[in-house]
């Protein structure tokens, strides 16, 4: 059962809100108080006389009403993103977007405070002293609220970015952004120059705003610009640059090898969407290399590698092979006698010592049929000496069964030239060896049942195998295979284990 509350995320709950509140506030008091300096320095307005004290009054009455109004409009827009943040529990997709577009209200509301408080006490001062007078209030108030709108939009992705990581979770970006890089750079430029550059421009050209030396206001302008300039453009490298080297890091780890890496998702922007495009290409890659192990296992590493190297196609090649075919003896007796989980346990520990064996020897276990196994050396990776690597081969799966003691079986073991490719339709196919010798080491293997070693060869094996392996082995009499006119010579090991 879900916890209905979760104490580490109430406190970041409480941490983010407080960093709203705390943003709407200063934000406002120090746009206030700069622009209640400039107005003073420029000695606007300079023709209200003694009823300047309403003016002021005024303003200052509006910016204790803007703040109440402004903490009031943030807290409702920020009350069912604190619910669920708070509570521990995804968002809704609505709750989500809801939380995405936080900034934008915020600045939004920032920004309309500051637009009806430029607009009312531009209203007043033309009531109480001029137009000019009234028209530099309009102009240096609008200043600071577009200075303190563009920084509450940049400190506002910074201060909610933990609610906008959760939220990004349920509401990925897409094509349809609350935020781009664009905005951002757009913002940084009107704080750190545009802004302050419009001021110096309204203090210098006519119709000369005020009545008293530009320079002290000047030097207002252009710390306000420094400062303002300065913290935009950190907000801006913590939002772009970072994510960046990040992101660098994580590719770079991915070109070396690496699929289980994830990018956190928390940027609403452009950046927001290539980091969610890194997590798909590398769960991409993951599930690449997920079906190419499968693939791997199913028809073993060599044919796998000999598709992924030539291509799906139908296409193969005639080559010198050796076959080796392994069956249990009375398998049919076997699955009437157990139960059919033992028996694949028993099958499945068989196997194990087959693909062990053929492994080391440098051989491919080319299919299982059943309680049977044909394997093949020298395709689709070319041997040396196949037929010594394949005697060998069945010399330890014999050993390892035999030291199992739970199955009985019979080898056969054909050299021969084989078709070796694959074999089937465009839709789908199989890698296969078609071929005598195939065939030859399969009907060897019924007749191996029956012998001391439990491993019958055939002369053109044991003609083209190395000197020292072919000292273990000694003629058997001759058989006549189903399907020959003519009988097979076969030789027979000792029966002794050894490399």
């Amino acid at each position: 059962m879900p916890r209905l509350f979760r104490p580490a995320r109430f406190r970041a709950a409480l941490r983010t809100s407080l960093g709203f509140a705390v943003l709407g506030v200063g934000s406002s008091v120090i746009g206030s108080a700069v622009v209640f300096l400039l107005l003073v320095l420029q000695g606007i307005p300079g023709d209200t006389g003694d009823r300047g004290w309403v003016l002021v009054a005024c303003a200052a009455g509006y910016v204790g009403l803007s703040l109440v109004a402004g903490s009031a409009w943030t807290a409702i827009l920020q009350r069912r993103t604190a619910v669920w943040f708070a509570l521990g529990r995804p968002p809704s997709p609505d709750e989500a977007r809801r939380a995405l577009r936080l900034p934008a209200h915020l600045s939004f509301i920032s920004g309309t405070l500051w637009a009806a408080g430029a607009l009312t006490l531009g209203i007043l001062t033309w009531t109480l002293g001029s137009a000019l007078d009234a028209l530099g209030v309009f102009l240096v108030i609008a200043i600071g609220g577009l200075t303190t709108v563009g920084l509450t939009y940049l400190i506002a992705e910074w201060v909610g970015r933990p609610v906008m990581t959760l939220a990004l979770d349920v509401s990925p970006p897409q094509d349809r952004l609350p935020t781009t890089v664009l905005i951002r750079l757009a913002v940084t430029w009107a704080l750190a120059g545009g802004v302050p550059l419009l001021g110096v421009l309204l203090v210098l050209v006519p119709p000369d705003l005020g009545t008293r030396e530009p320079t002290p206001s000047l030097v207002v302008l252009a710390v306000t610009g420094l400062v303002t300039g300065a913290v935009a453009t950190a907000l801006l490298a913590r939002a772009v640059a970072s994510p960046l080297r990040q992101l660098r890091r994580a590719l770079a780890q991915v070109a070396r090898g690496r699929t289980d890496i994830s990018v956190p998702v928390d940027d609403a922007s452009e950046i927001g969407m290539l980091q969610a495009s890194v997590n798909d290409l590398v769960a991409g890659l993951r599930e690449q290399e997920r079906m190419r192990d499968l693939f791997g296992r199913h028809v073993g590493a060599d044919v796998a590698r000999h598709a992924l190297e030539h291509g799906a196609s139908l296409s193969g090649d005639v080559r010198e092979v050796t076959a080796l075919f392994v069956d249990v003896v009375d398998s049919t007796v076997l699955a009437y006698r157990l139960p059919p989980q033992e028996l694949v346990d028993m099958l499945n520990r068989l196997f194990d010592a087959v693909v062990g064996a053929v492994g080391t020897h440098g051989g491919l276990v080319n299919k299982f049929q059943g309680d049977a196994a044909l394997c093949v050396f020298g395709a689709p990776s070319r041997l040396a000496d196949p037929s010594t690597s394949a005697l060998q081969a069945a010399r330890a799966i014999r050993d390892a069964v035999a030291a199992q003691g739970e199955l009985d079986l019979g080898i056969g073991v054909s050299s021969g030239v084989v078709f070796a490719g694959q074999l089937g339709t465009s839709s789908r196919f199989e890698y296969t060896v078609i071929g005598d010798a195939v065939n030859e080491a399969a009907r060897l293997t019924e007749s191996a049942k029956g012998v001391p070693g439990r491993i019958l060869a055939s002369s053109g094996v044991i003609e083209t195998c190395a000197a020292r392996e072919r000292e273990r082995w000694s003629p058997h009499e001759p058989i006549r295979l189903r399907g020959r006119n003519e009988p097979t010579s076969t030789w027979l090991d000792d029966g002794t284990p050894g490399p």
